[in-house]
C-alpha cells in the first residue's frame, strides 16, 4: 500500500489528498437521467449579495421546496481519514488520504413525499476509529456507500478531489521508450494536492456569523475579492441552517487564501431607485423588483466561470429520481476551472452542488495530462500539438511535477538542449 504522510499540524489547516483510484469521465448518452453539461441554477433564485471586508456572499433562493431530499451533516473528529476505494479497507488497493471533517448524509423518498425529519432516523457506525498515538485515524470504505434502503453517506467535495486525482491515472498504454520504468509499471503513482481550510480564508468566519440567512435560503455563492470561490447549494433551507457554517470545514484553493490576504475590500456595486419616477407603491414595487433583478443578472455574470459553463461529469451513484454527480468544467488555461458535485433531480433540477476553484498549477497538471493521454502519451506529437519543442515540453513536464515520469536520459538531454540554446 502506498502512503502519504501527514502530520497532525499540517492536517488542521491544509487538506491533502492522495492516491485516488482510476477515473474515467463519461458522456451523458445511454443514461436514464441524464448527466450535467453545465451548472444551471434552474429553480433556484440569486438574491442580493451581503459583503465583509474581501467576502462577498451571494445568497440562492429556492422557488419550490419539495422535501423528498435532504442533506444530514456528519461530523468526524479524527486527524485524518483513509477511505479504501477499490475493495475493503483492510484489502491491498487504491486508498485516498485526506482530513475529512465531515461527510453528508442523503435521505430520500422514491415517491416524492416527504423524508422523515433528522433526529428520527436509524444511523449505522461510519467507519472506524484508531489511536495510533501520534495521530488519531479513521477508516472508511467508500467515497459514497449506500447505508440503508434510502440513504446514502458521501464525502462532500472530497468526491470532487478524488475524481480529479485520478484523472488519467494509468499512465502510458504503451511502452513509449521515453517513460521511466515507474510510470510504465504504476503510472502516475501516488498524487497528491494541498489546499487550505475555510477557517483560514480571512473574514470568511466572520460574514458567514453576521450574514442574515433568508427564510428561503438553500444556498450560497462565495466571492473572495470578487473571485468566485464556491458554490454551494443544499435540497431544503432547513439543511442550508444545519449546513450553513459547514463551509469553514471544506476546503479552498490556495490562490483564494492568499487573495483572502492581500485584500481587505470589495468592488463598490451600489443600486439605486431613481426616485423622480416614483410616483406611486406600484411604481416602488416595479423599480425594485428590476433593482433586484438586475443585481441577480450581474451577480450571475460574476459566476460565469462556472455558469453556462461546458462540463465533462461522471456519474457516482443513482438515488431514485436523483443522480449524484461530480464534474470537472472543461479546461482553460488562461480562465478559471472548477471541479465539484451535484446532485439533481430527473428535471433538471439542482439539489445539491458543492464546487471548489483549481488553482493555475493544478490546472496545468491536469491539462498536460489531458494532452498526453490524447495524444496516446507520445511526447513528440504532444510537443508539435501545443507548439513546443520536445525539450520544452520535457522541461514543461518536469516544471508541473511530473518530471518522475520520464526516464534520465530524457531529462538530461533536455536540460543539455536548453543550455546550448
Amino acid at each position: 500500500m502506498l502512503r502519504r504522510k501527514v502530520t497532525k499540524d499540517s492536517a488542521n489547516k491544509y487538506f491533502c489528498h492522495a492516491l485516488p483510484t482510476n477515473y474515467k469521465l463519461v458522456s451523458n448518452m445511454a443514461t436514464k437521467q441524464k448527466l450535467l453539461t453545465d451548472i444551471s441554477l434552474k429553480g433556484l433564485e440569486i438574491a442580493p449579495s451581503q459583503v465583509w471586508g474581501s467576502v462577498r456572499i451571494v445568497p440562492l433562493l429556492r422557488r419550490q421546496v419539495r422535501g423528498d431530499l435532504r442533506l444530514l451533516r456528519r461530523s468526524y473528529n479524527e486527524d485524518i481519514t483513509v477511505v479504501s476505494l477499490d475493495g475493503e479497507i483492510t484489502e491491498p488497493g487504491m486508498k485516498y488520504f485526506s482530513y475529512v471533517p465531515h461527510g453528508l448524509v442523503m435521505s430520500w423518498s422514491d415517491d416524492g413525499s416527504p423524508v422523515a425529519a433528522f433526529g428520527g432516523q436509524m444511523v449505522k457506525p461510519d467507519g472506524k476509529s484508531l489511536d495510533c498515538g501520534c495521530a488519531s485515524v479513521r477508516l472508511m470504505h467508500r467515497m459514497a456507500k449506500r447505508e440503508s434502503g434510502n440513504q446514502l453517506r458521501f464525502l462532500s467535495l472530497h468526491l470532487a478531489m478524488e475524481g480529479f486525482l485520478s484523472l488519467f491515472f494509468s499512465g502510458p498504454d504503451i511502452a513509449w521508450s521515453e517513460y521511466s520504468k515507474y510510470a510504465l509499471a504504476h503510472g502516475l503513482g501516488s498524487r497528491y494536492e494541498t489546499s487550505v481550510s475555510g477557517r483560514y480564508i480571512a473574514g470568511l468566519e466572520d460574514a458567514l456569523r453576521v450574514f442574515e440567512i433568508h427564510p428561503k435560503q438553500v444556498g450560497v455563492l462565495v466571492f473572495v475579492a470578487e473571485t468566485l470561490a464556491s458554490a454551494f447549494v443544499v435540497p431544503t433551507p432547513e439543511d442550508y441552517r444545519a449546513l450553513h457554517k459547514s463551509l469553514l470545514e471544506d476546503f479552498y484553493g490556495e490562490l483564494i487564501y492568499e487573495y483572502s490576504l492581500l485584500y481587505d475590500t470589495n468592488f463598490p456595486m451600489d443600486v439605486s431607485v431613481d426616485e423622480s419616477k416614483i410616483n406611486s407603491l406600484a411604481d416602488l414595487r416595479s423599480a425594485i423588483a428590476k433593482m433586484r433583478s438586475d443585481w441577480a443578472s450581474f451577480q450571475g455574470f460574476m459566476a460565469e466561470g462556472l455558469l453556462q459553463r461546458q462540463l465533462n461529469s461522471q456519474r457516482v451513484y443513482t438515488a431514485g429520481p436523483f443522480v449524484l454527480q461530480r464534474f470537472i468544467t472543461n479546461l482553460h488555461l488562461k480562465e478559471e476551472n472548477h471541479i465539484g458535485e451535484a446532485i439533481v433531480r430527473e428535471n433538471g433540477e439542482l439539489e445539491y452542488l458543492k464546487t471548489y476553484r483549481l488553482s493555475a498549477a493544478q490546472t496545468r497538471r491536469v491539462y498536460l495530462l489531458s494532452q498526453l493521454s490524447l495524444y496516446n502519451w507520445n511526447l513528440d506529437a504532444t510537443a508539435k500539438a501545443l507548439g513546443n519543442t520536445r525539450e520544452e515540453f520535457v522541461k514543461r513536464i518536469e516544471a508541473a511535477g511530473f518530471g518522475y515520469l520520464l526516464n534520465q536520459q530524457v531529462r538530461d538531454a533536455a536540460r543539455k538542449k536548453s543550455k546550448k540554446s
